[in-house]
C-alpha cells in the first residue's frame, strides 16, 4: 500500500519570516516541518510505503505513485487543503482529510474528501488503515475518547527534509488547564494536560540528533500546563544535554505564570530552552478577566516578563486587540507595553472567533460574526467579528498604525535596549560556529541594515550590547526577526 501525505502551502503571514529565511538564514525554506504527518506515518502498518511532501519546501507531484493521498492542515491552510483534496480526487486518487482544522470542523470536508479523520490519530488512524486495506473504509472517523500519549510513536522524522527547515519539532504534551474564551485548544484536547514519558522524549531527540537537528521546538499547547510533569521533563532534558554536549537548543509555548516559579525558570535555562512563546494578549487585567484568561492577572505583567528575561529565556508573545472593552486607544496601550517589555517577536492579532470556541458561540448569539469572513489568520489586518467600541475600519487602521510604529528602526532599537537591560546569562548551549555566525551577520548587514541608510545603521549600532558581548547574538536575532516582520507588513498591510 502506497500512501502520500501532503502538507499544503501556508499563506504568507508574520509567522512566515520569509525575508529572514530567504535573505539571511542560508536558504531555509520554512520554519517548522509537519510533525503531525510524521506522527501519522509512524502509525501506519509497517508494510505500507509512506512518503511526505511539504508544499512549503518542495513542489507537489502531479501524478504520484500512490493508492491513497492524505492531506492535513491547520485552519489557515484550510482553503488550500480543500483545493488539493479536490484536485487529487478529480485525478482519480482516493483522498483522506485530517489535521487540526478537519478535527475541529469535519463537516466542512465531507464533500471534498473520500474520508475524514477527526481528532487525535493514535487510535483511529490504524483503524482507518485496516478498514482501507480490506476495502471497507468509512466516510468519517472521529476520536471521542482520551488518547494516552504513552501510545504515541516516535514520528518518522526520516521522511522529512529537515535540512530545509529552521527548526525541528517535537511534542511533549497536549491540552491546557486554562479556559480562555477565544482558544480552540481546550475544545480539541481538553483542559487536563497529558504528557509523554520522558523516555519517549529521549528516543525522539535521539532520532533528531542522528538526522543532524540542533534546534528543536516543543509544539505543546502549554509546556507547563502540569508543572510537576514539566519539571520532571526539564530535569531529564538537562541531564540529556549534559550527556550529549549541550548541542540541542530548545524553544516552546508556555503561559505567563512561568515567571512565578523560580525553580521552573532555572530548570528552563538548565535544559537549554532559549525562548518561550507566551499568550500575553493584553496588559489590561479587566479585559483578561472578561476573556477568562485570569492566569495573566495575578500580578504585574511587565515585572513577570522581566523575571523571565532575567532567567536568560527570551519571550515571543501573542497580543490581541478587539476585545469588547477595547477602543481605538487600546492600540497605544499595546504599543507602550510591547516597547517597555522589549518583546521583539510581538505577534499582534485582531480578535478572531474560531469555530466551536466559547467566543464564537457567544458572538453568534449576539449577531456579531461577519458572515463569510476568513478566520484562519488573525494577523492580516481584518477580523470576522464586529467590535463593540470601535468600527471595523478604525480597528484595521489602528492595527496598521501599530505595526508601523513597532517596526520603525528607532522602535526596534528601543525594544532591544529595553530587553537587554533586564536580560540574564543565556543558556549554555552549543551555538553556530564562528563561520556560520559570521555569514549570518554579514548577510544581515548587507541585505538588511545597509539598505536602511545611515539612520538604520545608527539605530543598529546603538542597540548592540558591546559591554555584554555574550548577548550580541540576541540583538542580532532581534534585528533579523524585526526586519522580516517589517518586510511582510510593508508588503501586505498598506
Amino acid at each position: 500500500m502506497r500512501l502520500l501525505l501532503v502538507n499544503p502551502a501556508l499563506p504568507e503571514s508574520f509567522w512566515s519570516f520569509r525575508w529572514a529565511l530567504e535573505e539571511v538564514l542560508g536558504g531555509k525554506r520554512a520554519l517548522n516541518p509537519p510533525l503531525g504527518l510524521a506522527t501519522l506515518a509512524a502509525l501506519c502498518p509497517p508494510h505500507w510505503e509512506v512518503s511526505i511532501v511539504d508544499e512549503n519546501v518542495e513542489a507537489l507531484p502531479a501524478a504520484p505513485r500512490a493508492d491513497l493521498v492524505g492531506i492535513g492542515g491547520m485552519g489557515v491552510q484550510a482553503p488550500r487543503q480543500k483545493e488539493l483534496l479536490r484536485r487529487y480526487r478529480d485525478a482519480g486518487y482516493r483522498v483522506v482529510a485530517g489535521g487540526s482544522y478537519a478535527s475541529l470542523c469535519p463537516e466542512e470536508y465531507l464533500e471534498a474528501a473520500d474520508h475524514v479523520v477527526a481528532g487525535e490519530a493514535e487510535y483511529i488512524w490504524p483503524r482507518f488503515c485496516a478498514d482501507f486495506e480490506r476495502g471497507a473504509p468509512e466516510k468519517l472517523y472521529r476520536e471521542t475518547g482520551t488518547v494516552r500519549l504513552e501510545d504515541s510513536p516516535t514520528p518518522r522524522f526520516d521522511l522529512l527534509k529537515l535540512e530545509r527547515y529552521a527548526t525541528a519539532t517535537i511534542q511533549l504534551s497536549r491540552g491546557c488547564p486554562f479556559s480562555c474564551e477565544f482558544c480552540d485548544i481546550i475544545v480539541m484536547f481538553g483542559r487536563k494536560p497529558r504528557y509523554k514519558p520522558v523516555a519517549a522524549i529521549g528516543r525522539e531527540l535521539d532520532a533528531l540528533r542522528r538526522l543532524g537537528a540542533r534546534k528543536v521546538f516543543f509544539v505543546d499547547d502549554n509546556f507547563i500546563g502540569h508543572k510537576a510533569k514539566a519539571k520532571e521533563t526539564l530535569r531529564f532534558l538537562a541531564a540529556y544535554q549534559e550527556r550529549h554536549g549541550r548541542r540541542m537548543r530548545f524553544g516552546t509555548e508556555a503561559s505567563l505564570n512561568l515567571a512565578d516559579d523560580p525553580e521552573l525558570l532555572e530548570l528552563f535555562r538548565a535544559a537549554g530552552f532559549e525562548w518561550a512563546f507566551l499568550g500575553i494578549e493584553t496588559p489590561d487585567p479587566e479585559t483578561l478577566r472578561a476573556a477568562s484568561k485570569t492566569q495573566n492577572t495575578a500580578g504585574d505583567m511587565l515585572a513577570a516578563v522581566r523575571r523571565i528575561h532575567a532567567a536568560g529565556v527570551d519571550i515571543l508573545a501573542g497580543f490581541i486587540v478587539g476585545f469588547d472593552r477595547d477602543t481605538p486607544r487600546s492600540f497605544e496601550v499595546q504599543r507602550s507595553f510591547i516597547e517597555r517589555s522589549g518583546i521583539m517577536v510581538a505577534m499582534v492579532g485582531l480578535l478572531t472567533a474560531l469555530p466551536k470556541t466559547p467566543l464564537f458561540e457567544r458572538l453568534k448569539r449576539e449577531g456579531r460574526l461577519v458572515e463569510g469572513a476568513a478566520h484562519g489568520d488573525n494577523t492580516g489586518g481584518r477580523s470576522n467579528i464586529v467590535p463593540k467600541n470601535m468600527s471595523p475600519a478604525q480597528m484595521s487602521a489602528g492595527y496598521r498604525r501599530l505595526y508601523a510604529e513597532l517596526l520603525s528602526d528607532g522602535a526596534i532599537a528601543a525594544r532591544i535596549r529595553n530587553k537587554l537591560a533586564h536580560f540574564g546569562p543565556l543558556p549554555l548551549t552549543t551555538r553556530e560556529t564562528f563561520f556560520e555566525a559570521s555569514a549570518i551577520v554579514l548577510r544581515l548587514l548587507w541585505r538588511g541594515i545597509a539598505p536602511g541608510g545611515p539612520a538604520r545603521v545608527w539605530h543598529f549600532l546603538r542597540s548592540l550590547p558591546l559591554a555584554r558581548p555574550r548577548l550580541l547574538s540576541l540583538a542580532i536575532n532581534d534585528w533579523i526577526a524585526a526586519l522580516a516582520m517589517r518586510s511582510y507588513a510593508e508588503r501586505t498591510l498598506r
